[in-house]
């Protein structure tokens, strides 16, 4: 089977144009939503070789970066019971998933700082997208939804997320900072057109 890349090509340059134009968060995020979820509606375009679990830990593989680090793409892949701890993002983000089920968890700071949970684990299956933000809500924990496969979900942040200094939440115990980097090496080239018949 042929992959359709220039799925991916088609929806960094939608996000570089909404990015461009400065719009407000909300607006940036509605429409950039709309964008990820026509992008993840059919899965025919993620080269394999970042599709793959590992049994360590869930992998980050970067898909694509803005030059100036205005945002970033990333395939998020969970093994099997695979999940992260409590951790914020310090930028806006969307998580659309394309293979499999998330179940997320969402925190909030009380009155004195510390972290609880923030509502009900909710469950994102294939095709569904949710946003967060420093705004709106960003620190959760999130897991793959089965124990027996692997599931994936597309990111896009605003920044080079591999690139940022974030935090995660150990339970009694103050935050720890981290940069998560990436798992790969190398990117996946969206820009041979010589392949590729003629899209619309």
């Amino acid at each position: 089977m042929t992959l359709a890349i220039h799925k991916l090509r088609r929806f960094v340059g939608e996000i570089a144009e909404l990015v461009d134009s400065t719009p407000p968060e909300s607006d940036l995020l509605k429409q950039g939503a709309a964008a990820l979820r026509e992008l993840i509606r059919v899965d025919d375009w993620l080269p394999e070789v970042y599709a793959q679990p590992s049994p360590e830990r869930y992998q980050q593989f970067l898909l694509y970066a803005d030059a100036r680090q205005r945002f970033s793409v990333v395939s998020f892949v969970w093994g099997p019971g695979q999940q992260t701890p409590v951790h914020d993002h310090t930028v806006w983000g969307l998580i659309g998933v394309l293979r499999g089920a998330e179940l997320a968890t969402s925190f909030e700071r009380t009155h004195d700082g510390a972290l609880r949970e923030s509502g009900a684990e909710q469950r994102l299956n294939a095709g569904d997208v949710e946003a967060v933000s420093p705004t709106i809500g960003d620190i959760h924990r999130v897991r793959n939804a089965y124990e027996d496969r692997t599931s994936i979900s597309i990111h896009v942040y605003g920044a080079n997320i591999g690139a940022v200094r974030r935090s995660t939440y150990p339970v009694d115990a103050p935050p720890k900072p981290f940069i998560s980097g990436y798992s790969n090496q190398t990117l996946p080239n969206l820009w041979d057109l010589s392949k590729e018949s003629p899209h619309p």
